[in-house]
């Protein structure tokens, strides 16, 4: 018996002499690199904005390594594609967590995918950096926000509008596509004109489904309701390719910013991209970053930013770089979470969390963008810029500095004695 035992135990000592052997390399490289998760759709009707959420990120992990990496280490990114399908969203947040071992994700831009990836987050003490605006009325311990809040980007656009130098709307048409960004949104613009007086009948709400593309009736419908009088102003929260239709209908039938201005929450330089511009000119977007926006870190992360994709033959991008707010938001927050990382010397979720606080980068937008100490969001300017006939955006007003976020809106009333602190579970 003593014998076998033996023998046994010189078996598996020299099996676990030949494993490691042979496993050494893996081991090792695994331990040298620290995964991070890309989670934007590559396909479906989010393809149009997303897609180049994912090649800023590259470029940025990139740009780490080069300087030595994180904790000493490279980043390696793994990339999915939840393909503009919002359980599958669910499906890769949790294939990049419990099998590819990531120590972040980086992704979504929807709230109905962020919506969907927030219970996987949650359950795994998992951290989500989401780099889009979005409605507000969420607060979580494992998501930071570096997108805006509405009082960073829906309030100031439409208390511009109805400002003198806004042209002094007094009518409004909410148009969105149908999901919980657009109805919350507007759920808060809705409170807010009434707050100022604004009349139930000079508010109209339209939605259209996502991939919608025949805006001809709407757009008739708000050429309508604009002709019965007062100035009327368009809050378009319409997401994806649905917005190439959109414009282009509004060119069709001559709809100019002159007689009724569009504000878009979710058009930046991509999206206008495919779309002819010269009608356009003169109507708006509300963001906290615009590619024309003059400081020397934006001349920088243009140049940056042209010389990758013109290097890595990015669709579209070789020819005519462009960037936009959610690429500057992806972008700072890449490197925030780097530099928590190594100020917590640990990739630990907690630890991070707690190492994010307070954390300062130049942002591309010329302000220096600081991560709130308690909410999880960003501090950020404002920029309401007006379209260009070459589909860039001039800037026709902006706020002092940067504004701290509000993700509980003030004029949701079932938000009073809320905290702007998440809470730990």
């Amino acid at each position: 018996m003593n014998l076998s035992r033996r023998t046994a135990t010189k078996s598996l000592t020299a099996l676990a002499a030949a494993a490691c052997t042979l496993g050494f390399a893996t081991i090792a490289q695994a331990a040298d690199t620290i995964k991070v998760g890309i989670l934007h759709s590559l396909s479906g009707t989010m393809a149009i904005s997303e897609t180049v959420l994912k090649d800023v990120a590259l470029m940025t992990i990139d740009e780490i390594n080069a300087k030595g990496g994180v904790m000493g280490k490279k980043l390696e990114p793994v990339v999915v594609d939840p393909a503009s399908n919002w359980p599958l969203f669910a499906e890769k947040a949790k294939q990049l967590i419990t099998q590819d071992k990531v120590s972040v994700v980086f992704g979504c831009w929807t709230s109905v995918s962020r919506k969907s990836v927030l219970p996987v987050f949650e359950e795994t003490n998992s951290l989500l950096f989401y780099p889009v605006q979005y409605e507000g009325e969420e607060l979580s311990k494992n998501v930071f926000y570096t997108g805006a809040a509405p009082n960073q980007q829906a309030i100031p656009a439409v208390e511009y509008l109805m400002s003198k130098d806004g042209g002094s709307a007094k009518r409004w048409v909410l148009l969105g596509t149908d999901y919980v960004y657009p109805r919350t949104t507007n759920k808060i613009l809705r409170a807010f004109l009434k707050s100022k007086g604004v009349a139930e009948a000079d508010i109209m709400e339209e939605y259209t489904p996502f991939g919608h593309a025949d805006y001809q009736s709407i757009i008739a419908k708000i050429k309508k309701f604009a002709s019965e009088g007062k100035k009327t102003a368009v809050v378009s929260t319409i997401n994806g390719d649905s917005n190439v239709p959109f414009y282009k209908e509004l060119g069709n039938q001559g709809l100019k910013a002159t007689d009724v201005p569009v504000v878009a929450f979710s058009v930046g330089e991509e999206e206008l991209r495919g779309v002819d511009t010269k009608p356009l000119v003169g109507h708006l977007a509300a963001w906290n970053y615009f590619m024309s926006i003059k400081s020397p870190a934006n001349t920088a992360f243009v140049k940056q930013w042209s010389e990758y994709a013109k290097a890595k033959g990015i669709a579209g991008h070789k020819d005519k770089p462009l960037t936009n707010d959610p690429m500057e938001a992806t972008y700072i927050g890449i490197h925030m979470w780097a530099q928590a990382v190594n100020k917590a010397k640990s990739t630990d979720t907690d630890k991070v969390i707690a190492a994010m606080a307070g954390q300062t980068f130049p942002a591309p937008g010329g302000f220096t963008s600081t991560m709130d100490k308690e909410n999880h969001h960003l501090h950020k300017p404002v920029f309401i810029g007006e379209v260009k006939a070459d589909g860039q955006f001039n800037v026709v007003w902006k706020t002092k500095g940067p504004v701290v976020a509000d993700p509980w809106s003030d004029y949701i009333a079932e938000n009073k004695g809320k905290k702007n602190v998440p809470e730990k579970k």
